[in-house]
């Protein structure tokens, strides 16, 4: 699993440059992964993505900076403006 999510990781930042300052230490897919054999009812699911989506949540609040426009692949020449 670890080779996947790390060789993935490299592809997407090779497409993406501009993650690269988002995920500056290459941090791209978070620790760990979970794996079943057996069913899984639907709440132990709805559970496991809520705490997933959850977590991401925080980290997203961390940093809001872009490094470039998401639209044009420029980097941004005004990051603040004051009113």
């Amino acid at each position: 699993m670890g080779y996947l999510k790390g060789k993935s990781a490299m592809m997407i930042f090779d497409k993406h440059s501009n993650l690269k300052y988002k995920f500056g230490n290459r941090n791209f897919w978070a620790t760990g992964y979970y794996v079943s054999t057996v069913g899984l009812n639907e709440a132990t699911i709805a559970k496991y993505i809520r705490e997933q989506e959850r977590a991401d949540q925080i980290e997203d609040k961390l940093t809001t900076k872009e490094y470039s426009d998401p639209f044009k692949g420029r980097p941004l020449s005004n990051q603040c403006t004051t009113a």
